[in-house]
C-alpha cells in the first residue's frame, strides 16, 4: 500500500514538473511579440517619419533650394536683355543706397538656381555683397539680378563691373565678354553734368547736342598708368603740362560728340594744329581711343600697350624723344573717349 502511494507521488509530481516547463513559453509570449513585429515594425519608421512632424518646414525649404538636376555637360552662357534700374548715366545722390538690377537671359542648357550668383569683378564695387544669388532661371528664360549698392561720398563719374559666376566660381560668358557693367554719376547739391554743344564745322549753329560728362580721375588715371609702366621700363617719367591737356581735352570733346576715332577733328584739326591753338609750339604727336563700354585707365593704356596694327601707340608710351603728355577724356551716349597727346617739349 505504501508503495502504491509512493508510486502515485512519484506520478503526480512528474506530471506538475511537466505542466511547469510550458509555463515560461505561455508567460514569454506578451514579451516576445514587441520585438518580432510591432517593435521592428515601429523602429524602421522614424527616420521617414520623425523629422516630417518635427520640422516640417525643413524638408519644404530643402525643396526649394535644391539643385537642378544638370546635365554633366550642360552649358553656361547669358545674353544681357536691358537695365531694369539705374540705366548708364543715371545721377545717384552721393552717398545713396540702391538697387541695381539687370535682365539678362539664360543662354546655355544648365539650370540657373541659388548655387548661381552675382559677384563682384573690378573697378568700384561700392559695398556689393560678395555673393548675390541668381532665381531659378531655365534655359531661354529672363532673369532679374540685383545686387545692392552705396553710391560713393564723393561726386563723380563712377563704374563697375559684376559677373554671373557658376557654383564652382566660374564666371560666365555673356555675349563675348563676361561684364555686368553699371555707370552712373554721383551728384550732391552742388554737382552738375558738364553740357556742351556741339558747333558746325563752318562756325554756325550748333547741329546737337552733345550732353558729354568729363571726369578728372580718369585723365589722372591714365597719367599715373602710363608713368608706372615707364618706370617699369626703365625711361624717365613724363611730365604733365597744362597746354597739351587742352589739346587733348578738346579732341576728346570733339570726338565724343561726333562719334570720331580718328585723329583728325570733325573740323579738320590735327594733333599739331590743337596744339598750337593751345598755346603749345613744340613737335607732339597722338594717342586716341574709344569704346563701349568704357576701359578703365589701365585697360587703355594696356590696349596701346598690346596694339600690333599700330605698333606707334606703344612706341610713344615709352619714347624718350617725348618728354611731357596733356591727356583728355569725354564720355557721351555710352562711350568713353581717351586723348594722350605726347610733347617734345620747348
Amino acid at each position: 500500500m505504501s508503495t502504491k502511494i509512493l508510486s502515485l507521488i512519484i506520478l503526480t509530481a512528474s506530471i506538475l514538473s511537466a505542466c511547469g516547463t510550458q509555463t515560461p513559453p505561455n508567460t514569454d509570449s506578451p514579451t516576445a511579440s514587441p520585438t518580432i513585429e510591432a517593435p521592428t515594425a515601429t523602429e524602421t519608421l522614424p527616420p521617414t517619419e520623425t523629422p516630417i512632424p518635427e520640422d516640417t518646414p525643413e524638408p519644404v525649404a530643402t525643396a526649394t533650394l535644391a539643385p537642378p538636376e544638370n546635365a554633366a555637360d550642360c552649358t553656361n552662357a547669358a545674353k544681357f536683355v536691358s537695365d531694369v534700374t539705374i540705366p548708364d548715366n543715371s545721377e545717384v545722390n552721393i552717398g545713396e543706397t540702391f538697387t541695381k538690377t539687370w535682365r539678362v537671359q539664360n543662354t546655355g542648357t544648365c539650370i540657373w538656381w541659388e548655387g548661381y550668383s552675382v559677384t563682384h569683378y573690378s573697378e568700384g564695387s561700392f559695398g556689393a555683397p560678395e555673393l548675390s544669388p541668381l532665381p531659378r532661371t531655365n534655359p531661354g528664360q529672363t532673369a532679374d539680378v540685383s545686387v545692392e549698392l552705396t553710391a560713393p561720398g564723393a561726386a563723380g563719374f563712377y563704374r563697375g563691373n559684376f559677373v554671373i559666376q557658376n557654383p564652382l566660381g566660374l564666371a560666365m560668358e555673356i555675349e563675348g565678354d563676361s561684364r555686368l557693367w553699371l555707370l552712373f554719376n554721383a551728384v550732391d547739391s552742388g554737382t552738375d553734368v558738364v553740357v556742351e554743344p556741339t558747333a558746325s564745322s563752318d562756325g554756325g549753329e550748333e547741329n546737337k547736342a552733345c550732353n558729354f560728362i568729363l571726369e578728372g580721375t580718369r585723365r589722372d588715371g591714365v597719367f599715373s598708368a602710363i608713368n608706372t609702366y615707364r618706370v617699369e621700363s626703365g625711361v624717365p617719367l613724363y611730365d604733365w603740362n597744362e597746354e597739351l591737356s587742352n589739346a587733348a581735352q578738346a579732341h576728346a570733346e570733339d570726338i565724343a560728340c561726333n562719334n570720331l576715332f580718328v585723329h583728325t577733328g570733325s573740323d579738320g584739326s590735327t594733333p599739331e594744329t590743337r596744339a598750337t591753338a593751345a598755346g603749345y609750339t613744340a613737335l607732339v604727336t597722338e594717342n586716341v581711343y574709344g569704346s563701349n563700354p568704357p576701359l578703365t585707365p589701365e585697360e587703355v593704356k594696356e590696349w596701346w600697350r598690346l596694339d600690333t596694327e599700330e605698333p606707334v601707340h606703344d612706341e610713344n608710351l615709352v619714347s624718350t624723344e617725348y618728354v611731357e603728355i596733356g591727356i583728355g577724356y569725354a564720355f557721351f551716349e555710352d562711350f568713353g573717349y581717351y586723348v594722350v597727346v605726347f610733347g617734345k617739349g620747348e
